[in-house]
């Protein structure tokens, strides 16, 4: 996947003074073999400085690991762990970091062998508290022996690639938002505090760039990428050049303004005037660089195309935008839901847009023209569309958002994509998420969310939920679709 970082962790033992400096030493080693037998070695770094009780053991450390290269760090209490300086060095690290502590191994061995790192956990997040040390990955049950905590580690390795990923992420947006289209509007402060760029452009600037792509002479190889990828589904084979050459207009405009960031997305105007102007819709070419791992949202989304790039980062593979769009039709939950899958109605609900899903994730694609825009205006102008049902399977909901009034907030629900064939038009599909019709009103609705969603294509709302909390949004403020049995605070007690 292209655009996303590459991660490497630096595991760092520590060791109280008055604990075997070998103790730390042989699990931290124990750690790297469990990790190493199971997921990529190329993941992790063996820091070779245990930190016992100093502070120059902590420069040493923190200068080895970034000569070694690592953007992630972990603090493995071998033991009861350094306070001080164990905290220091996630203080002065520049990059996402976790603690994870040692368990003990055997009670054969609990007198010369006991590392009490359960009990070193807890002054650790007392002393990060202390020095302001915030964001720190801690897992649910952060104490296990080697194989434990190699999978700790692991479950690390998504976030802190998303957490990276954003800290060198530019967006660049095209146009204000469509006239009478107030709900993806919100305001960039938040980008700059969590440490992402943004470039804004007007559609006059795209359009002169894309005509300076006429003739191109990479347009003929683009094409006929986009024939092989289309397939049969090529219903539309006289716009693919100038979708050629729109792709690659963006794709230079990349290169050439993504400035010291090292990733981009990109948030596109896509009406009323571009289809009249460029003579068609961007959809099939959002699609594809999505795909790539350059996410490009539509309506001048920023905070959706923000959105998808942390999904990307979080799964290494496509992710999509859509409308929370519209309800089920009764008839068809009847025919095709109803007793077949454990929903009930006002759980399920279609996720739609106009055609900017990834072929990979439709169970067949075919270029078509935009329907809704094709009401008012020629059809040979609404063509680039890329149409047809997303593929059945495990998804996640989730938006991350600067309200109104500057305050960041976040939504993630979990749920699939049934195999249930939607009879419409667009990138759509029949989604399904328990609790849904309540999560609608009282974190959607009450929150104040606009209607685009990224949806990623597995269960990863953990992943999702440590981000948001890492980057800075207050965990009051990231909504999740409650259980029957436990209601939200806006919600009415008497039904």
């Amino acid at each position: 996947m292209l655009n996303v970082p590459k991660v490497k962790i630096g595991i760092v033992a520590v060791s109280r003074d008055c604990f075997p400096e070998s103790l730390a030493v042989n699990r931290r080693k124990a750690l790297v073999e469990a990790y190493a037998k199971k997921y990529d070695a190329a993941d992790i770094y063996e820091c070779p400085i245990c930190i016992v009780e100093s502070e120059i053991h902590m420069v040493q450390s923190l200068e080895d690991i970034k000569a070694a290269g690592c953007n992630a760090l972990v603090v493995y209490l071998g033991n009861f762990g350094p306070e001080i300086s164990e905290t220091l060095l996630a203080k002065h690290f520049e990059g996402p970091k976790m603690f994870v502590a040692a368990a003990e191994e055997t009670q054969d061995d609990l007198k010369g062998g006991r590392g009490d790192a359960y009990c070193g956990m807890l002054n650790a997040s007392y002393n990060l508290k202390l020095r302001n040390v915030g964001n720190v990955y801690i897992p649910e049950y952060p104490v296990g022996d080697a194989e434990d905590c190699a999978d700790m580690i692991h479950e690390f390795l998504p976030v802190a690639r998303a957490v990276v990923g954003l800290s060198k992420l530019k967006i660049i947006s095209f146009g204000p938002r469509p006239l009478n289209f107030l709900a993806c509007n919100a305001p960039i402060k938040q980008l700059y505090n969590l440490g992402v760029e943004i470039e804004e452009n007007s559609e006059l600037d795209l359009f002169e760039a894309f005509n300076k792509h006429a003739d191109d002479p990479r347009i003929p190889d683009v094409v006929k990428d986009m024939e092989a990828e289309l397939g049969k589904g090529n219903k539309k084979p006289q716009i693919l050049a100038k979708l050629a050459q729109y792709e690659l207009t963006l794709l230079d405009w990349i290169e050439a303004h993504k400035g010291y960031r090292e990733y981009v997305a990109i948030a596109g105007k896509c009406w009323p005037a571009f289809q009249t102007q460029f003579g068609f819709v961007p959809c099939y070419v959002n699609s594809r660089l999505t795909g790539r791992g350059i996410p490009v949202s539509c309506e001048v989304d920023i905070y959706g195309a923000l959105s998808e790039y942390i999904g990307t980062c979080i799964t290494g593979d496509a992710v999509t935008l859509l409308d929370i769009n519209n309800s089920v039709p009764k008839d068809m939950f009847r025919e095709s839901i109803e007793g077949k899958f454990d929903y009930k109605h006002t759980d399920t609900f279609m996720g739609f847009h106009c055609g900017n899903t990834c072929s990979s994730k439709l169970v067949s694609c075919s270029m078509e023209y935009q329907m809704i825009m094709a009401r008012s205006l020629p059809i040979e102008v609404t063509n680039g569309t890329l149409e047809g049902d997303i593929v059945p399977g495990e998804i996640t909901f989730y938006r991350l958002q600067s309200t109104s009034d500057n305050i960041l907030r976040a939504y993630v629900a979990e749920g699939e994509v049934l195999p249930v064939a939607t009879r419409s038009f667009g990138g759509i599909g029949v989604f399904a998420i328990p609790e849904m019709g309540r999560f609608y009103r009282h974190v959607l609705i009450e929150g104040g969310y606009p209607h685009h969603g990224a949806v990623a294509f597995g269960h990863v709302g953990k992943y999702l939920f440590e981000v948001f909390k890492m980057i800075g949004v207050a965990q009051d403020e990231i909504g999740y679709n409650h259980p029957a049995a436990l209601p939200y605070k806006s919600e009415n007690p008497f039904k």
